[in-house]
């Protein structure tokens, strides 16, 4: 089952998009709300869109998405085992 959505063509004049560069635009942006919000995986996403996962990735990114979202302590604890590679690389 696909699900339809119009747009009137004065959007597309406005924003002077082509039907099929407005469709991935759109379908970016909505994916990448729910990825965001976890209601989608990388997999799923990439599927709807037609590529892979990493190009999936990508487009998230190079639209303003965040792709990884780690919490706060995570976030700290890898910023930390980085330090401490960077570190161990230096003195060797």
């Amino acid at each position: 089952m696909n699900v339809e959505v119009l747009f009137p063509e004065e959007l597309l004049l406005a924003l002077r998009e082509d039907p099929e560069s407005f469709r991935k635009k759109v379908l970016i942006f909505t994916l990448g709300k729910l990825y965001e919000a976890g209601r989608i995986s990388g997999g799923l996403g990439a599927k709807v869109l037609g590529c892979d996962r990493w190009e999936f990735y990508r487009l998230l990114s190079d639209n303003g998405f965040s792709v990884l979202d780690y919490p706060d302590e995570e976030l700290n604890q890898e910023g930390e085992v980085g330090s401490e590679w960077h570190r161990r690389i230096q003195d060797q």
